[in-house]
C-alpha cells in the first residue's frame, strides 16, 4: 500500500511516543561555546528529538529545563539538567508557574488545549517559543513544491479545545493535521510575534523506534533480493533527528521567528540513490527488484517512506521545499553517516528488538511477493 498522510501520522506518534535511549553518543563531536547562554525550557525532552536537542544545548553552554510526565527519565545528564514533572492532559502545569525562560521548545503537542494551557502559564515569562508542528497541516499534499505559505487542514470538529488524545487517535487521519494546525494558530495567540514553527516530515536516524527508515537499510545489509515499490526515481525527504534538534537550538540562539519546512536532505533523494547509499554503508549483496505501484496497491504491500511521485492526494508529500529552512541554517549531515550510526544504533539494542522491526514486510512474506511478480507475463513491447 502506498504511504499515506495516516502512514506518516501514524509513525510520528509512535517517534513522539519513543523511550529515550541510554548510553548513544548524541553530541560526540567537540562543539563551539555559544555567545550568549539561554534558559531553555523544553517541554517533553525524552523522546526522539529531544535528547538531541538538550545534547547540544548543553554543549553550547545553555542551562535546561525539562517538563514532562517523567514516566522515561533521561539518565545522560545526570545533575546538569533541571526536570520538572506535570501533565498537560489533567491541565497540571504548576511546576512552571513563576518561573522565566529564555526558550520555549515544544516537542510532542498535538492538542489545542496543551498550547492554550502553556501559554496562560509562560506568556510574559518566555522569551521565544519554538514549536514541532507537521508537514501533516497542509490541506493539499498531492502537489509538489509545497511551501509554508500553502493553505493549512481545516478543523471540520464542533470545538477543537475539548480535542482530547482519546478523540485524536480515534479519528487520527482526519484530526491530526488540522490540530496541529490549530495549535500553531494557539501559538501565535499566546506568544505573539516570537513564535517559531518547524514542520518537519519523517524523521529518521538513531534512537528511532519506528523503523520507518530504518527497515530499509536492515533490510539491504541482510542482502538478497530486495523488493523495492516503484522504478526508483521516486522522490523521499528524510531528516535525521540530530540536524533537526540542533537546528532548533541554533533557531533559539539566533531569535530566529516564522514558520520553516524541516525536511531534507538539501538536493533530491531519489529511493534508488537511497537503496545504493545503504548497500555502499553496509556492504550488503542486495539485488533490487522494482514493482509496479499497481502490484503494490494490488497486493496491498505496505512498506515504508516511499510515495509515488505526483500521483494521489500525498504524491507532493517527497518533494515538500526546504528552501526557507536553508536560508535559516538548517543543515543535513551526509545521508551515509545517518544510515552507518543507525544501524549502530539498532545493534546496540536488544536482539528480539533487532529481529523484529516495526515496519515493513517480513522476509517470507517479500518472498512470496517476488515470487507473484516474476510470475506476470512480460508486459507487451
Amino acid at each position: 500500500m502506498r504511504t499515506t498522510r495516516r502512514d506518516l501520522i501514524r509513525i510520528g506518534a509512535l517517534a513522539a511516543a519513543a523511550a529515550a535511549i541510554p548510553g548513544f553518543a548524541a553530541n560526540p563531536a567537540p562543539v563551539a561555546r555559544a555567545a550568549k547562554p539561554l534558559r531553555i525550557l523544553i517541554l517533553g525532552g525524552t523522546g526522539f528529538t529531544g535528547p538531541f536537542q538538550v545534547a547540544y544545548a548543553l554543549a553550547r553552554g545553555h542551562q535546561v529545563t525539562l517538563f514532562n510526565r517523567g514516566k522515561r527519565p533521561s539518565p545522560e545528564w545526570p545533575g546538569e539538567v533541571e526536570q520538572l514533572h506535570g501533565d498537560r492532559n489533567a491541565g497540571d502545569l504548576s511546576a512552571l508557574k513563576g518561573r522565566i525562560w529564555d526558550v520555549c521548545i515544544d516537542n510532542p503537542t498535538s492538542l489545542p488545549f496543551w498550547v492554550r494551557d502553556a501559554g496562560q502559564v509562560l506568556a510574559g515569562n518566555v522569551g521565544h517559543y519554538l514549536f514541532i508542528s507537521t508537514i501533516s497541516v497542509y490541506a493539499d499534499g498531492s502537489r509538489p513544491g509545497i511551501t509554508e505559505d500553502a493553505p493549512l487542514a481545516a478543523y471540520k470538529g464542533a470545538d477543537a479545545m475539548a480535542e482530547t488524545q482519546q478523540t485524536l487517535m480515534a479519528d487520527i487521519e482526519n484530526l491530526y493535521g488540522a490540530l496541529k494546525a490549530l495549535s500553531e494558530a494557539e501559538a501565535r495567540k499566546q506568544f505573539g510575534e516570537a513564535v517559531t514553527i518547524v514542520r518537519p516530515g519523517y524523521i529518521v536516524g538513531p534512537r528511532d523506534e519506528t523503523d520507518r527508515f530504518t527497515y530499509w537499510p536492515h533490510r539491504v545489509a541482510q542482502g538478497g533480493e530486495v523488493l523495492v515499490p516503484g522504478d526508483g526515481k521516486d522522490p523521499i525527504q528524510v531528516i535525521d533527528g540530530r540536524d533537526l534538534g540542533e537546528w532548533m537550538i541554533r533557531l533559539a540562539e539566533a531569535r530566529t521567528f516564522g514558520t520553516f519546512n524541516a525536511v531534507g536532505p538539501r538536493e533530491p533523494l531519489l529511493m534508488d540513490a537511497m537503496l545504493e547509499a545503504s548497500k555502499r554503508v553496509t556492504g550488503g549483496a542486495a539485488s533490487f527488484t522494482h514493482v509496479s505501484p499497481a502490484f503494490v496497491e494490488e497486493k496491498q504491500i505496505e512498506l515504508p517512506i516511499w510515495v509515488p511521485r505526483d500521483q494521489g492526494p500525498y504524491g507532493g508529500y517527497g518533494q515538500v521545499s526546504n528552501a526557507r529552512a536553508v536560508a535559516a541554517g538548517l543543515t543535513f549531515r551526509p545521508l551515509d553517516t545517518t544510515i552507518s550510526e543507525l544501524l549502530a544504533w539498532l545493534a546496540s539494542q536488544p536482539a528480539e528488538r533487532q529481529a523484529k522491526l516495526r515496519a515493513g514486510i517480513s522476509r517470507e512474506k517479500e518472498a512470496e511477493l517476488l515470487k507473484a511478480w516474476h510470475a506476470l507475463p512480460e508486459p507487451a513491447a
